[in-house]
């Protein structure tokens, strides 16, 4: 399965196959809106990303997670949003609709990207490199958070239960963004 994984995100990505990545920086994904971002584009930031869902009991998350975003983005957090409907249809929407929901709800202003897949056969390359470690699993529900350090590799991983406030997730992040990533 794993090979088929590696060809499938060479067709996606133009960098290299998920196997052979070495940094989160070397993915390419769509904004909500529709266009292409390169992930590159945060080198030197640290990275908190999550899976969402606008219809699951842990949706209020995202009010902590623009919370979050606002504390500490000065000091180079970016939260980034990848909205996904692989539990339970907990993401019906249109990328249209899930970002009015988003900001009209929570107020979100970090960064949003296109609906994706984080598990199963269609899952996007960026989740298949996230959860390709040794020790990893498969993305377990919505609002799995994955922190970035400046170098774009992965530091932690966070399940759901762990919420954008929790002692451990904030120390993490405060310990990320006090490295310099070298």
């Amino acid at each position: 399965m794993k090979p088929f994984l590696s060809a499938v995100a060479g067709l996606f990505l133009s960098a290299s196959p998920v196997g052979a990545a070495n940094s989160v920086y070397e993915f390419t994904v769509n904004t909500i809106g529709g266009t292409s971002k390169n992930l590159s584009d945060y080198k030197g930031q640290v990275l908190l990303i999550v899976n969402t869902a606008s219809k699951c009991g842990f949706t209020p998350q995202y009010a902590g997670l623009q919370e979050l975003y606002e504390k500490y983005k000065d000091r180079g957090l970016v939260v980034l949003g990848f909205p996904a409907n692989n539990f339970m249809g907990q993401e019906p929407g249109t990328n249209e609709e899930i970002q009015q929901f988003c900001t009209a709800r929570f107020h979100v202003t970090f960064p949003m990207f296109g609906k994706i897949s984080v598990k199963g056969g269609d899952m996007h390359p960026l989740y298949v490199w996230l959860t390709s470690d040794p020790n990893g699993a498969a993305v377990s529900w919505n609002f799995n958070k994955f922190l970035i350090g400046r170098d774009g590799k992965l530091i932690a991983r966070f399940g759901s239960r762990t919420t954008p406030d929790s002692e451990e997730l904030t120390a993490a992040i405060k310990s990320a963004l006090n490295s310099s990533g070298q």
